[in-house]
């Protein structure tokens, strides 16, 4: 049973999350441990990885597309020598390859042809859409259709070796809608053969670490950040009290005598440091609320 309106929880909790677990798994979690139904995350982790997944709590669910959008960083292993149906060790073999001459120090060469801006199509296993469905779902029927390429960004992919032979790690800094399995299949694509990825897990999402996140079992009421803290990655902007009312009735504000600029977006808090809302740029020296806290729900 839900908290009544007014003792809800509005704010961002840092989760871990374990192997097995779905991202779904740890919303219904959350919706349990903290009484509430509105619970929302930010940045789907597929069952068999771990890391860092941020839950937003009452209100603070509608800044999660805030948090979606910042770069994120892997680790996780590259297994050259074998394809799978899914690009990671969860799926079906359907290729081999003799990999074993290859070096670390062209791996590594390999490695950084694939960053910067780059392409990646959507692997058949991913969330995306085509034609009005899920392409998991369609993988789950065996049906396989054309996706277009995506742009992306890979800032770092870098390749240190393993105890097992044509076994390497890699860590990887990316933006948001990149696909780390992708980029194991295409490193070992690059290098004459194919490969998958095990043992993912995301250990950064913009400022938040592993080092902030909690297991799902261990999260209270007291490790809940405030939404301001949950948006500390946006600059914040401290706004006058006549500004308040304003920003209270979902009106643009003017730029220039706020101080902000930049493309955004901005996070504007009052003198406690109370998020009231998200500004977004315009085409004018007006900003415009994207999601606002106070003076309602």
């Amino acid at each position: 049973m839900s908290l009544p309106a007014n003792e809800a929880i509005t704010g961002l909790v840092v989760v871990d999350k374990e192997a097995e677990w779905t991202s779904h798994d740890v919303v219904a979690r959350c919706r349990r441990i903290f009484g509430q139904r509105r619970v929302g995350h930010a940045g789907t982790l597929d069952p068999d990885a771990t890391g860092v997944l941020l839950v937003g709590l009452g209100r603070a669910t509608r800044l999660m597309r805030f948090l979606t959008a910042l770069p994120k960083t892997y680790e996780g292993e590259v297994v050259l020598g074998t394809a799978t149906t899914t690009l990671d060790a969860s799926g079906e073999v359907i290729g081999t390859w003799d990999m074993s001459g290859v070096t670390l120090a062209e791996v590594r060469v390999a490695a950084a042809a694939l960053t910067g801006a780059i392409e990646q199509i959507p692997p058949m296993v991913s969330a995306v859409k085509v034609g009005g469905r899920r392409l998991h779902a369609l993988a789950r029927e065996g049906i396989e259709v054309e996706r277009a390429p995506r742009p992306v960004t890979v800032y770092r992919y870098e390749v240190s070796p393993s105890t097992t032979p044509g076994v390497f790690r890699i860590e990887v800094e990316c933006s948001s809608g990149t696909y780390v399995r992708v980029l194991a299949a295409d490193l070992g694509a690059a290098l004459g053969g194919g490969a998958h990825l095990r043992n993912l897990r995301r250990t950064r999402i913009g400022s938040f670490t592993a080092e902030d996140a909690r297991l799902v079992d261990e999260l209270t009421p007291a490790v809940v950040l405030t939404p301001a803290q949950g948006m500390r990655d946006l600059e914040q902007v401290v706004v006058p009290v006549d500004v308040e009312k304003l920003v209270s009735r979902g009106l643009a504000l003017d730029r220039v005598s706020l101080g902000v600029s930049g493309d955004g977006p901005w996070g504007l808090v009052d003198s406690g440091h109370n998020l009231l809302a998200v500004y977004e740029a315009t085409e004018t020296d007006r900003i415009r609320p994207a999601v606002v806290l106070t003076g309602g729900s």
